[in-house]
């Protein structure tokens, strides 16, 4: 991960916005704006990779509705412009939408910690529940659980339910199923 530099003069939030969208990073980096920091983080490792392709195929397994799970899905949020690992939505939700799309309709989003763990357990969960997205499954591989942030109200979750990494976490409706967090590890 990389932030950008200060500069001499500071940039207005408009400024700094403009400077993002026009950011061209190298094949494979993603960018974000969060919290008003640029942050621009190098493609992740296997395990991660794995990881999120496990998930993905648990939801597409065991959900009881159909729903879709997209990778690198840019997310406009009120504190940021955020790329989760995985973003689930009901099929067809992304359909015709530009890079940046809403949050409204996000069912869960999910990360994979990996080069900066402390902006996943906060700025991120912070801001996936300022735009009112229901769900925020985080799989921290560093402290070894795996935590399911839900109900946002003011701001934040206001349900947290926490387990090792290794056991079965209940995800709620509309996925109404158990997952096994074993293979995300």
């Amino acid at each position: 991960m990389v932030a950008m530099p200060a500069v001499e003069h500071p940039l207005d939030q408009d400024d700094v916005l403009q400077a993002f969208l026009e950011l061209d990073t190298p094949p494979g980096f993603k960018a974000e704006l969060i919290e008003g920091e640029i942050v621009v983080t190098p493609p992740p490792d296997g395990d991660h990779e794995d990881a999120i392709a496990r998930f993905a195929r648990a939801v597409a397994r065991e959900a009881a509705e159909e729903l879709y799970v997209s990778g690198g899905k840019g997310l406009i949020t009120p504190n940021g412009r955020f790329v989760p690992d995985a973003t689930v939505a009901p099929v067809g939700h992304f359909r015709a939408q530009e890079s940046w799309s809403s949050a409204v309709g996000v069912e869960l989003v999910l990360a994979v910690t990996s080069t900066d763990p402390v902006k996943d357990r906060e700025p991120r969960r912070l801001g996936y529940a300022a735009a009112g997205i229901p769900c925020y499954l985080l799989i921290d591989r560093g402290e070894g659980r795996a935590t399911l942030f839900s109900d946002p109200e003011g701001g934040d979750y206001t349900t947290i339910h926490e387990t090792e990494s290794g056991r079965r976490i209940k995800l709620p409706a509309p996925f109404s199923f158990t997952l096994d967090t074993a293979p995300l590890r």
